[in-house]
């Protein structure tokens, strides 16, 4: 099956400049697995997903259509990097306790890896599908990163980001769902680390790809002043959107 390739070409850089799951998110997710000894990590990317439930379960089966990005993903005894898409993979039927999507969910066949997780999940798996969308810093960084999300790199942005934009209420869920409480993503950046996670956006990619130039530099200016010392580390926040559902 064919497959979006939105990021193979940052893979390296995406491994480096994206943030990073609390693990408070994971001692959630273990407490309401019906048991802990398989997971299944599906659209991995590099992996952060899967290291996070590495030391919780058996055995974490992450997988991602990109062999880019299984080759950028940090190596762990517990877990398998399989390179397989959403939809259709090896894993044993009625074996996985619990499945997690982090920030993939819009890129797949809905129906056909609802139909794929239906046939992995033991008969009371869980599953749990997460995304963000645009960071929160200082007033003035939050808006310069909306001006370059919204009014640079806009227009090239795939379709499915609508889905982002819209928290997933525009995607089909089919299951009991499980209320969660509230998760962010939290990091310390200076100014070049922010650079390099908006170089990793696949709409940042497009307009190289499609201008010959680089969009940031349309913004870097405005953003040089609004940081002041460019090595200053400044927070960065992400707020955590989660659909969780018994798959029974």
């Amino acid at each position: 099956m064919n497959f979006k390739d939105h990021f193979s070409t940052q893979a390296a850089d995406y491994a480096k400049y994206r943030p990073h799951y609390p693990p408070a998110l994971f001692e959630y997710l273990v407490s309401i697995s019906p048991a802990k000894k398989v997971a299944w990590d599906c659209g991995t990317g590099n992996g952060q997903a899967a290291l996070g439930l590495a030391p919780h379960f058996d055995l974490v089966i992450a997988t991602d259509p990109s062999e880019k990005q299984i080759r950028n993903a940090t190596a762990h005894e517990k877990i398998k990097y399989v390179v397989a898409p959403a939809e259709q993979t090896d894993i044993a039927p009625q074996t996985v306790d619990l499945i997690t999507v982090t920030q993939a969910l819009h890129w797949f066949d809905f129906e056909r890896f609802y139909a794929e997780v239906r046939r992995v999940a033991q008969p009371r798996g869980i599953l749990a599908v997460s995304m963000y969308n645009l960071l929160y810093s200082e007033p003035q960084i939050t808006k310069l990163v909306n001006e370059f999300y919204f009014d640079i790199v806009g227009p090239f942005w795939p379709p499915e980001r609508k889905h982002i934009e819209s928290e997933y209420r525009t995607i089909p869920f089919p299951f009991a769902e499980i209320k969660p409480p509230p998760f962010s993503l939290e990091t310390q950046w200076n100014l070049g680390e922010l650079w390099g996670y908006l170089n990793t956006w696949s709409a940042t990619q497009r307009y190289i790809s499609e201008n010959g130039s680089q969009p940031l530099e349309k913004i870097m200016d405005k953003f040089t002043r609004a940081w002041g010392d460019p090595e200053m580390k400044k927070r960065i926040a992400w707020p955590l959107l989660l659909r969780i559902g018994k798959v029974t």
